[in-house]
């Protein structure tokens, strides 16, 4: 057992990182601004999440190449690609912005998922100190936890 009590804090916390480093650094400006388009955007839209997505797995399979380099961790083969396409399925699910919100509204979180948006008609709090962004952060998160339990097995 504390092997893999081991193994889920050591994936867990690479898996954290590539996450902060993938999900901020490795998105283009781009695609930040446009994986969530809808409408005649749509196509524009799922692409920029797909390239987003991609990337973001990208870094995290390279970080889960060095910690199973440096620490000699023993990794499933099968878990990691298993748990890597429910991470990455999940992610594009909520990066597409109408998903969340969606889920938001049917969780009576709608009000603070606007939470810090900017008026309609205004651009008067372009931050990301917003409520959407928070439920978008934990959402990810919390998959992150389910992806860590997987490869760990």
């Amino acid at each position: 057992m504390t092997d893999h009590v081991a193994n889920f804090a050591a994936i867990g916390f690479a898996l954290y990182a590539a996450h902060q480093v993938g999900d901020h650094w490795g998105q283009t400006s781009y695609q930040a601004a446009k994986k969530g388009g809808r409408g005649a955007h749509a196509h524009e839209g799922r692409m920029a999440c797909l390239g987003h997505v991609a990337s973001l797995t990208t870094i995290k399979v390279a970080f889960l190449v060095l910690l199973t380099l440096v620490t000699g961790l023993d990794t499933n083969p099968l878990a990691v690609v298993l748990g890597l396409a429910i991470d990455a399925g999940t992610h594009y699910w909520a990066d597409r912005r109408f998903t969340l919100a969606w889920l938001a509204g049917k969780t009576g979180k709608a009000g603070f998922y606007g939470l810090g948006a900017p008026r309609e008609g205004h651009d008067d709090n372009p931050s990301l100190g917003t409520g959407a962004y928070a439920l978008d952060q934990s959402f990810h998160i919390g998959w992150l936890f389910v992806t860590a339990l997987i490869l760990s097995l």
